[in-house]
């Protein structure tokens, strides 16, 4: 339920809250509506909610900030059911940041190490200064708003043994297959401890960033990290599925919460025999960073890049006729004899329907990493996907795709990780208390 909060430095301008759950972790999503510029294509929307904004940072202003625009003011949740940043809309900016615990720490450096994070996120998240004070914050998002910002927190597979808690490592968590498209590079792969953040503002979202580095002191250090970028909300003229760097509209088939086994699909459920219980209402994030051979691919024709995906790419409709939200006939054939969605489409080979329902929740950033020796774009996804189970969601669609999707030669693989992450923290704790506490 929202809330009204005092915030005096805010002129009396309302924000709009953002967040995929909240914290009764149902009937939320019914309640979110679109506002002004903010609205954003996703699994969720927006709602009216407390005045929130960056008040905290009033201290060091000598004048009252004016109001926020509706995308400043937009705030999501950090407490509830399940953390935020899985199913908040896709954000304009975010950075992927792998930690490894530091030689000597342990499960006590690491729950240190978590509270503080937390306490850090709840902070920037409505909107307030990285610290208790002034001093600090480094002043980096001043001016500006919550902005969306969401901050996530998960546990890679080596983290368990470092901290003492092998018998509570997840089965689930068990190493990813190889696949033969794979180009990996360790050193951008796996980590102890893994943070998204989103935010639909880039100083926001860096500021972050920053802050939560600067947090972990000597009990971890960075293993990797990446940058990346979706549309801005309100850039288009009304809510739409995101395209990615291929100009192809990207994630109509995605879940959605209004189904009615999407929590299943998505969340880990309370009391799941198969699953420990710290991780209820927890998810299982696959992070894979994907190059573009973006020369190659736009050297297609677009009629040759519709027969590789499936879909058309102006509109994303299916191949079989009808718009972007129909549902794919994959028996339909053309005047000619021949399937009007190839075999080896990438649609087709994705979809539920070709992998005994396996579903997960895409909800990736695009990147930009400049312009490779031989003049080609170091650019392409930074693919995040959501589930209940890798083994049910990410790992049979992967396997599948490996055997002979028409977008292989286009993409290549070269960075990937897979991290347990908790459920949302409750009023007063911190995320992953009950791993490193139970």
């Amino acid at each position: 339920m929202s809330k009204k909060k005092d915030n005096p430095g805010k002129g009396g301008s309302s924000a709009v809250r953002r967040d995929g759950s909240g914290s009764d972790g149902a009937g939320v999503v019914s309640r979110r509506r679109l506002i002004g510029g903010a609205g954003a294509a996703g699994a969720a929307g927006l709602v009216l909610g407390a005045a929130g904004g960056a008040g905290g940072y009033a201290a060091t202003r000598g004048e009252a900030p004016a109001p926020l625009t509706s995308v400043g003011s937009t705030e999501a949740m950090f407490h509830g059911k399940h953390q935020a940043g899985i199913t908040t809309p896709l954000q304009a900016r975010g950075h992927l940041v792998a930690f490894d615990l530091a030689p000597g720490a342990g499960r006590k450096e690491a729950a240190s190490l978590m509270r503080r994070w937390s306490a850090v996120a709840a902070r920037l998240m409505a909107g307030e200064a990285a610290g208790n004070g002034a001093g600090h914050d480094t002043g980096v998002a001043l001016d500006a708003g919550p902005s969306s910002l969401t901050v996530t927190f998960g546990f890679g597979r080596t983290f368990f043994a470092r901290a003492g808690l092998a018998d509570r490592l997840p089965d689930a968590l068990d190493p990813l297959p190889a696949f033969s498209s794979d180009h990996l590079d360790a050193k951008r792969s796996d980590g102890d401890l893994w943070v998204q953040i989103g935010a639909d503002d880039a100083l926001v979202a860096f500021h972050a960033l920053r802050a939560l580095q600067k947090e972990t002191g000597s009990t971890a250090r960075v293993r990797w990290q990446m940058n990346g970028f979706n549309r801005t909300p309100g850039a288009t003229g009304r809510p739409m599925t995101a395209r990615n760097l291929m100009g192809q509209v990207d994630g109509t088939n995605n879940p959605k919460p209004g189904e009615s086994d999407f929590e299943k699909r998505i969340f880990v459920p309370s009391g799941d025999p198969s699953a420990p219980d710290w991780m209820a209402g927890g998810s299982y994030a696959v992070v894979r960073r994907i190059r573009m051979l973006l020369d190659d691919w736009e050297d297609l024709t677009v009629e040759h890049q519709e027969q590789v995906i499936g879909r058309r790419k102006s509109d994303g409709a299916p191949l079989s006729g009808g718009s972007e939200r129909t549902t794919m006939d994959l028996d339909k054939a053309g005047p000619d004899g021949r399937l009007l969605i190839p075999s080896n489409a990438h649609a087709r080979i994705s979809s539920p329907g070709k992998n005994g329902g396996a579903a997960m929740l895409r909800r990736p950033f695009s990147y930009h990493d400049g312009i490779s020796d031989d003049g080609t774009p170091d650019a392409g996804l930074l693919f995040v996907c959501w589930q209940a189970d890798p083994f049910k969601g990410f790992i049979p669609v992967q396997r599948k795709l490996d055997r002979g999707d028409a977008l292989s030669p286009f993409i290549r693989h070269e960075a990937s990780g897979l991290f347990a992450v908790p459920g949302g923290a409750a009023s007063g704790e911190y995320v992953g208390q009950r791993l490193l506490e139970g």
